[in-house]
């Protein structure tokens, strides 16, 4: 039998199982947007390197926020004093300096909002992408509708 070609395996849709390479994270994630994304038939195979990189983000921003809920937003700085044999004696204290990983989750965010928007993961990217959203006329009577109003 002939193998198939790249973009028509798992019939050119994305596979529901993360890369083996994935974190933990990552790939907790993956399943998430997968599972959402396949009711969209525009978003197809070749997708699967924007998920990938949404997935890989979310997992840098979830571990960037951890770190700084531990050590906080900034670190403190000190100098050592030493005798003249090296021995550190004392340690002056010289301010505050940015924890980096707050840039780290600050590029995680900036990444997320970027490649969720090209993959229409928010509402607005959504009805730009796939016009899933009506332009408010329908929306009130749907909502009255819903909360039962009439």
């Amino acid at each position: 039998m002939p193998k198939k070609s790249n973009k028509n395996v798992n019939s050119g849709r994305l596979r529901k199982d993360p890369p083996d390479y994935f974190g933990r994270q990552a790939g907790v994630t993956w399943r998430k947007v997968v599972d959402f994304l396949s009711d969209y038939p525009e978003v197809i195979r070749v997708d699967a390197n924007l998920v990938e990189l949404y997935c890989t983000q979310y997992e840098i921003y979830r571990n960037a926020y951890k770190h700084i809920q531990e050590h906080g937003e900034v670190q403190a700085i000190y100098t050592s004093v030493q005798n003249a044999a090296g021995e550190v004696i004392e340690k002056d204290f010289k301010g505050y300096k940015r924890n980096p990983m707050t840039q780290i989750y600050n590029d995680a965010v900036k990444n997320l909002n970027s490649i969720g928007s090209e993959l229409g993961l928010s509402p607005k990217s959504r009805r730009a992408l796939f016009g899933e959203l009506s332009n408010g006329a329908d929306d009130t009577e749907e909502i009255m509708k819903l909360f039962g109003g009439s």
